[in-house]
């Protein structure tokens, strides 16, 4: 099937295709030899295993999803919810001049699970993709959990299994049983390990409206993010003290180690006075309506669901101690009596050496049968590990009926991921986002970086126009 839009499949019931519209075309495989096949496991019901067992099942392959929680859950996780967002409610940019951008649309364009939800459940974020966490996590569970193909089976997978397909989206906080289970499986390798952090949650109506205001950057969109400014003297106090505050104890846990997109804030801090006035506190593109000027440093909310009742500090993963993150983020003004219904929380991400270990396709080399999809494998972001789980699904399901695979071409951002994280020829491996970096450029000059980026999508989005991904 070629690249098309969403609308409602005609003639299936809710039951086939999980209460979802998917692309014009898709179905559901009935009457084939699939339909009597051994399940695939898909080992996690993160992002990547649920549209992973999703992709499987509208193409006809019967899925075990295999999820430890509620029974167990990780330091980072909540609820029972399937692709439960941790660290933010972004997704990032909606645009197409930006990588994550075009990913997303590539991802929609081919039936994605994930997208389709978050486009139903998205939050107004400006130019961004934010979402309604609780109700984005539930739709994705109710679809999965009403698709005649899909078998839950909660309860913790302790190691990997010894026959069979599988699809290991276990994520970046895979059980201990599990993780050692994968490191045996890898004697050749070494497990890489990185700390993670989410930022903390504060409602709308504890946040003083006197001392903040609401606008997007530039101006580009809808005023949807509440800014908090800080003069150069409440900015200088606040620095001072965020650098020596207290953090909790992890475990292993050195700066070093710290994966640049997820910093947390009080390292970043430590780095220098003026670090955090380039990155999340710039006051870049946003003018104080009291004033008319922009203030010296600003702190950016962002809404975390659709009532607009709770807001995120944008920037702010952390890993201090709680009653420190009270004292010292209080200080910001408009958040003086601030109300947290959620502290910032570190936890620790593992991931693989990939490029030793997986193909385009995250199938093991030595070992095809099994797959890894998701932050696992060392792509960094939400819709990253969204598409993992999309290829590796799709490249099983045509496997398993016989067919080609799907050879995603460099010049798209879901091809251009996979051939990344799947290179032997990096050496120092670590976790990345999709950008413009790892996709060819033009093969001709376009004025103006945006404009150039936007003619990359449109090939992108061209050339997967042409493929057949059902």
């Amino acid at each position: 099937m070629k690249a098309a839009s969403i609308s409602t499949v005609q003639g299936r019931s809710p039951q086939e295709t999980g209460g979802l519209p998917l692309p014009f075309g898709a179905r559901t495989i009935k009457n084939r030899k699939e339909a009597s096949m051994e399940s695939v496991i898909v080992i996690g019901a993160g992002l990547a295993g649920a549209e992973a067992a999703w992709q499987l099942a509208r193409r006809g392959i019967p899925v075990e999803l295999r999820e430890m929680k509620p029974a167990k859950m990780t330091p980072a996780h909540h609820t029972a919810y399937f692709g439960e967002l941790v660290c933010s409610n972004s997704l990032r940019s909606n645009q197409l001049e930006n990588a994550v951008g075009l990913l997303k649309e590539e991802l929609r364009r081919m039936g994605s699970l994930v997208m389709t939800c978050a486009d139903a459940h998205r939050v107004e974020a400006g130019g961004a993709l934010a979402v309604d966490r609780h109700a984005f996590s539930a739709a994705i569970t109710e679809h999965i959990k009403s698709h005649s193909l899909i078998t839950v089976v909660e309860g913790e997978v302790t190691g990997l299994p010894s026959e069979g397909q599988v699809i290991v989206a276990s994520g970046p906080l895979t059980s201990d049983a599990l993780a050692n289970s994968i490191a045996r499986f890898f004697p050749e390798s070494r497990y890489l390990n990185f700390f993670d952090a989410a930022a903390p949650l504060v409602t709308f109506e504890s946040v003083d409206m006197n001392s903040a205001f609401f606008a997007s950057r530039y101006d580009k969109g809808t005023p949807d993010y509440i800014n908090c400014p800080l003069s150069e003297e409440e900015y200088a106090a606040f620095w001072r003290e965020l650098c020596a505050a207290q953090e909790a104890e992890v475990h292993g846990f050195e700066d070093k180690q710290v994966f640049e997109g997820c910093m947390p804030v009080e390292v970043m801090a430590r780095r220098g006075v003026e670090t955090l006035r380039y990155g999340p506190l710039k006051p870049r593109g946003l003018r104080d309506p009291r004033t008319g000027r922009e203030p010296y440093a600003v702190v950016q909310l962002r809404k975390d669901n659709a009532e607009g009742s709770i807001y995120n500090l944008v920037g702010f993963q952390t890993h201090l101690k709680w009653p420190e993150q009270r004292r010292v983020f209080s200080m910001i003004p408009a958040l003086n009596n601030a109300e947290f219904v959620r502290y910032g929380v570190m936890h620790r991400n593992t991931y693989l050496d990939s490029p030793r270990l997986l193909d385009r396709y995250y199938r093991v080399r030595r070992e095809p049968r099994i797959c890894f999809a998701g932050q696992i494998t060392g792509v960094e972001g939400y819709v990253e590990s969204t598409a993992s789980g999309f290829l590796a699904a799709v490249e099983l399901a045509r496997r398993l009926q016989g067919r080609p695979p799907v050879n995603f071409p460099q010049e798209t951002a879901v091809g251009a991921l996979a051939l990344y994280v799947s290179n032997e020829s990096v050496a120092d491996f670590q976790p990345m986002n999709v950008n413009f970096g790892i996709i060819p450029p033009l093969d001709h000059r376009v004025k103006g970086k945006r404009n150039k980026n936007a003619e990359i999508s449109q090939r992108s989005l061209k050339i997967l126009g042409g493929l057949d991904f059902e």
